[in-house]
């Protein structure tokens, strides 16, 4: 791991830091695209934060590597073997990173089973796929413009569902793929449907870094790391780890941040008001803003959370003509969600009223905090 550039050590690229530890604090954002040219660290930072991740109990021999402590996520093989009587055995390891190359096909992702081993003895046997390897890690797609389509599909599918179902010929295998997934592409080569676009929770566009004092910083960095990559790597070991507690915190954290019908409804006005179609934008902002709240240590969510969130989820789901760029100004977000939060209020003010009127005796309800 001496080969693996620090995440802390990566020079600016702040947003698309941000979107990657969100997804860290928070998986089931449901990833991130990074677009930007080449050589502005985007696979580095993918490889550094799976570093970052905490190690983790296993099904000592699963190919899935099952969660022993929670028996409603294993696979077909390690339920079978409970319901034989069998105790798992244990052990830990780092959170896995798994690169999908650009050429990989259906059954390369998904895996294979074998319908002739079925058919003539009628064993279910399943070979693991991409996604077995990735459960529980971080899924790395470089150029996923380039993949092709319907492989995608499967990914983002798997990514949204947790699990990965595959069936042939009546015989089907069902296991785990929980995954942090981290596409990467260069918009010069093509861009991705729009309905692929939608699919990943948060996206951010990168542009090269063109200040003179801090392009000399990044050579010099990368320079120190290239001549003594284990030198480099204990200068800043005890940033490194304070990032790593910060997300582990914020993972426990998480399911205790609060939000208010008042925030539900402010977040789906933003999205009404950029005529965002669809609703997944909407949860994508709420689990967004959530995790920034529990990385910064907060109990609930403030605009800021919900505004960073924005930022992240709504620029790649924005409609735009041919050829037209996509670009989302702070100030107009800024003004569009100071508008949206008047509006929540007040909607939720005539409510509270109209409850009121209804059952003098009845307190108006609290948003859910959850």
């Amino acid at each position: 791991m001496s080969r693996v550039f620090p995440f802390t050590s990566i020079v600016g690229q702040e947003r698309m830091k941000r979107a990657l530890v969100l997804n860290a604090v928070h998986p089931q954002i449901g990833g991130v695209l990074i677009r930007g040219e080449r050589g502005t660290a985007k696979s580095t930072a993918a490889r550094a934060l799976a570093f970052l991740l905490p190690e983790i109990n296993v099904v000592a021999d699963c190919h899935f590597g099952c969660d022993p402590d929670i028996p409603s996520t294993y696979c077909d093989e390690c339920r079978d073997r409970v319901a034989a009587g069998e105790i798992l055995p244990v052990a830990v390891r780092r959170t896995s990173f798994v690169d999908l190359p650009v050429s990989a096909t259906e059954d390369r992702v998904v895996g294979t089973l074998d319908i002739e081993k079925a058919i003539q003895r009628g064993e279910r046997h399943f070979e693991p796929g991409v996604l077995a390897s990735a459960n529980r890690g971080l899924l790395y797609v470089d150029e996923v413009n380039l993949l092709d389509d319907h492989v995608v599909d499967l990914l983002l599918d798997s990514a949204a569902m947790g699990m990965n179902v595959v069936e042939r010929e009546g015989i089907s295998f069902t296991h785990p793929a929980e995954f942090i997934l981290v596409g990467t592409m260069n918009p010069e080569e093509g861009d991705l449907r729009p309905q692929l676009l939608d699919r990943f929770g948060l996206a951010v566009d990168m542009a090269g870094i063109h200040d003179p004092r801090l392009r000399v910083e990044i050579v010099k960095r990368r320079i120190a790391f290239e001549q003594d990559p284990d030198g480099f790597r204990e200068e800043w070991e005890d940033r490194e780890a304070e990032l790593s507690n910060r997300i582990q915190q914020a993972r426990s954290r998480l399911p205790l941040v609060a939000y208010t019908d008042t925030d539900l409804y402010a977040i789906a006005a933003l999205t009404s008001d950029f005529k965002v179609d669809g609703h997944r934008a909407d949860i994508v902002i709420l689990k967004a803003a959530r995790a920034h709240a529990a990385y910064e240590g907060r109990m609930a969510i403030t605009d800021r959370d919900i505004l960073l969130a924005a930022e992240l989820a709504l620029p790649h789901r924005l409609k735009r003509q041919p050829f037209q760029e996509t670009v989302l100004e702070q100030g107009q977000l800024e003004d569009k969600l100071r508008r949206a939060q008047e509006e929540a209020k007040a909607e939720m003010s005539d409510t509270s009223q109209t409850a009121a009127m209804a059952d003098p005796q009845k307190k108006a309800l609290r948003g859910p905090t959850r």
